[in-house]
């Protein structure tokens, strides 16, 4: 019987509540569920490559999920999922701003493998105005992080934005 591989693909700058969530949800559906951590300049990261995948890596330890593995990469998305066998690619959705986005994606990808689906999980509904920019932002301008992010990340970001500087009037 052939195991089914799945690929949670982000930047996860910093991982979120809501990006746990998919997470433990996301490793019920497959044998094994890969966190592919990947670069996005774009993004203006607030922590490196190496810093995300870490932090990734420990929150993962922390759901005590024994099928979920944390890779680092930084290649087309279909080229990455194609070489760790996955056949579905994970994404979760918060609203419909992000479908739009993810099913562009999505028919992109299945023109470069029809073999490879895209699954879309919606987070759940306490986590879906969770976004890593927005916690970023928070944090930069001196809010309480601590309702969208764990206790360790919470301190990640907090030592980071006392390392770089609070934004605005406070």
């Amino acid at each position: 019987m052939t195991r089914r591989v799945g690929l949670y693909p982000g930047t996860f700058d910093p991982i979120t509540l809501g990006h746990a969530d998919i997470i433990r949800r996301g490793a019920k559906l497959v044998d094994r569920l890969i966190i592919g951590v990947t670069t996005n300049p774009s993004k203006n990261p607030m922590f490196s490559t190496e810093e995300r995948f870490a932090m990734v890596e420990r929150e993962v330890a922390g759901l005590g999920l024994d099928n979920v593995d944390v890779v680092g990469f930084n290649a087309l998305l279909v080229k990455f999922a194609q070489q760790q066998g996955a056949s579905v690619i994970i994404r979760g959705l918060r609203a419909v701003a992000d479908f739009e986005y993810e099913y562009q994606m999505a028919g992109m990808n299945q023109q470069l493998d029809d073999d490879i689906e895209t699954v879309f999980l919606m987070a759940d509904v306490s986590l879906q105005p969770i976004a890593s920019k927005l916690v970023k932002e928070i944090a930069l301008y001196g809010g309480d992080i601590t309702p969208f992010v764990s206790q360790p990340v919470c301190e990640d970001v907090v030592a980071r934005v006392d390392k770089i500087g609070r934004k605005g009037d406070f």
